[in-house]
């Protein structure tokens, strides 16, 4: 006989503030996250010091699954130039999704405003991170200007994944063909 193990509500606030402000953006209320995670208000408080808290370690542990399945993994023997383009086809496939709203960490950092808050700070980490691999991977291969092209490729991540998220545009057929120019305009090999 197995017994399934019941996610600690610990566990099921993080699930929810995940979902719900994914969903339905970081202004959905205290009452609404401790409705769907099945956890009273003071349960939440005596885990998490805020709601702010909450969605901040929410992001932060969400962090290292995001990268898993849009970054390639460290060991992988393709060149600077696929591993870039390899990022920005799991965006093209992820966005194919009906759930797809965009990157949550863009979200979080254009709905907060404030770059001060606890969780557009993890934001702001996980996409400079993103930026830092577009760097890396620019100086392996070549680049004269690694930052530039850093640069202007988390500019069409996150235009390609806001468009996307709210449905304005499909990136299948669009997004490849315009990181493939800014690498070859960047010279990358």
């Amino acid at each position: 006989m197995t017994t399934e193990v019941k996610p600690s509500p610990r566990e099921r606030l993080l699930e929810a503030v995940a979902t719900l402000t994914y969903r339905d953006g970081v202004g959905i209320g205290v009452e609404a996250l401790c409705k769907a995670a099945g956890v009273s208000k003071r349960s939440m408080y005596q885990l998490f010091e805020s709601k702010d808290e909450l969605l901040a370690v929410s992001l932060k542990e969400r962090a290292s699954a995001y990268v898993a399945t849009l970054l390639p993994a460290a060991d992988d023997a393709r060149s600077p130039r696929e591993r870039i383009l390899h990022v920005f086809e799991q965006v093209e496939s992820q966005a194919g999704a009906p759930e797809f709203r965009g990157c949550r960490y863009l979200a979080v950092q254009i709905e907060l405003k404030d770059q001060s808050h606890p969780a557009s700070r993890v934001a702001h980490q996980i996409k400079a991170n993103l930026t830092a691999f577009f760097r890396a991977e620019a100086e392996q291969g070549g680049v004269s200007d690694p930052d530039l092209l850093a640069r202007q490729l988390s500019l069409v991540f996150d235009g390609a994944s806001a468009r996307a998220g709210i449905q304005a545009d499909s990136l299948t057929g669009l997004i490849t063909p315009t990181v493939t120019t800014l690498l070859d305009a960047a010279g990358m090999r």
